[in-house]
């Protein structure tokens, strides 16, 4: 049970808030539409309480750390944190995720740092013109290279974590998207449904009610994430996009996350009127 958990758990928090906005019959591939300018702010982060029935597991928080140039293109460097609390009787669990990404939100570069107990698993997606990722995995203690190969694909894939981003940026479309993605060492897709309408929500961290946007869809995940099928979730109906509470159903049922702290010296969360 607790390699479930901490399985299940872990990229639920990473899956959860790769998802957004407003509704449409017609499904379409998120290749083909025109991405707006991100409203992305270096520095800028969100910080999430994770909560499993009445447990309060612990918390995910999720920044840009840098921009930069590289061979031309705009990058943009994040990174997410996954710490639950001490004291827990069935998990422990601590990791980093690291995203670098282009301003279309298409990934260049991923790490995944998994905090065990005798070491910590070092996972890197290389991605490479396009069509193909180079995959490195190991231990950090150690020098052997658990895996070093290259795999061709046939179209621009999102990782766990810039699939966040691009969701965030896809407001404004009254439609179905499909994002493919490569998480796990294996290619799938999230389909998200975007609504029009905005909602008013609450969450302790702000004492008026927040004028938001609601999404539901798919995840067409599968194998040893222990998860797929139906989510939610709710996210500040302005130009930042930020989410604010999502809740995902997952193999031991369903775990939510609510946004508790935030460093954006441009945003408050928007105040809903009737």
């Amino acid at each position: 049970m607790n390699i479930l958990l901490k399985t299940l758990i872990s990229f639920s928090l990473l899956y959860l808030f790769n998802i957004q906005l407003l509704y449409s019959q017609n499904e379409i591939s998120v290749g083909n539409i025109t991405v707006p300018s991100p409203k992305l702010l270096v520095g800028e982060e969100y910080t999430y309480l994770v909560k499993y029935a009445f447990l309060n597991l612990g918390e995910l928080r999720i920044n840009v750390f840098a921009k930069d140039t590289i061979d031309g293109k705009i990058i943009y460097k994040s990174r997410a944190y996954i710490d639950s609390y001490e004291g827990l009787p069935f998990v422990d669990m601590h990791q980093i995720h690291e995203s670098w990404f282009d301003s279309s939100f298409y990934p260049v570069y991923y790490r995944a740092l998994i905090l065990n107990e005798d070491d910590t698993s070092d996972t890197r997606y290389f991605f490479q013109n396009d069509n193909r990722v180079h995959i490195i995995k190991g231990e950090m203690n150690s020098t052997k290279v658990v895996k070093d190969t290259v795999i061709n694909l046939d179209k621009r894939f999102q990782d766990g974590l810039s699939l966040i981003f691009a969701a965030r940026y896809h407001f404004g479309f009254s439609q179905t998207i499909l994002f493919p993605c490569y998480i796990g060492e294996d290619t799938s897709s999230a389909i998200i449904n975007y609504y029009y309408n905005n909602e008013d929500i609450s969450i302790d961290a702000v004492d008026y009610k927040i004028k938001s946007l609601r999404l539901d869809g798919t995840a067409n995940f599968s194998g040893i994430f222990g998860f797929t099928g139906y989510f939610e979730g709710w996210f500040s109906d302005d130009e930042f996009h930020v989410p604010l509470t999502a809740d995902l159903q997952v193999l031991i049922g369903n775990v939510t996350l609510e946004l508790i702290d935030w460093n954006n010296k441009l945003w408050q969360p928007p105040a809903y009127n009737e």
